[in-house]
């Protein structure tokens, strides 16, 4: 995998993803997760970064998009073990600088209060926004 490499974690863009690695990372990440077919969402998404630390997926943020000037970033996940060092922030810039370079002029985010000042140190700014559960 080639990518960009900063204290031992490799970010590559685009990398191979299973369901087991996947699972894997967002089991131990949130403890609400349930087994999960990623393919589809990985199928429609503009770019997915991955982080690994030797084989070890520690990693991930999935930058999905409208084809025009708004993308998202979702669910960006960093494995408990990994956490503290930043990684999270690196997942999170080199997704703005996907989206950016797919044309996209405005990165949206939806998280939960606890998570402010995670995303305001990535740069976001607070807006309003509306949510309609479907399911």
């Amino acid at each position: 995998m080639t990518g960009h490499q900063h204290d031992g974690v490799v970010l590559a863009v685009r990398p191979a993803l299973g369901n087991a690695e996947l699972n894997d990372l967002f089991g131990a990440s949130w403890p609400e997760h349930r087994e999960t077919d990623f393919r589809p969402v990985l199928e429609h998404s503009l770019a997915w970064v991955g982080a690994r630390r030797d084989d070890r997926l520690t990693g991930y943020v999935n930058v999905a998009w409208d084809g025009g000037a708004h993308a998202f970033v979702l669910d960006v996940t960093v494995h408990p073990d990994e956490r503290g060092r930043g990684l999270g922030r690196r997942l999170v810039a080199r997704a703005a600088d996907l989206a950016r370079e797919a044309g996209a002029a405005w990165l949206h985010v939806d998280y939960e209060p606890h998570l402010a000042s995670f995303y305001a140190g990535c740069g976001f700014r607070p807006t309003a926004a509306g949510l309609l559960r479907l399911a």
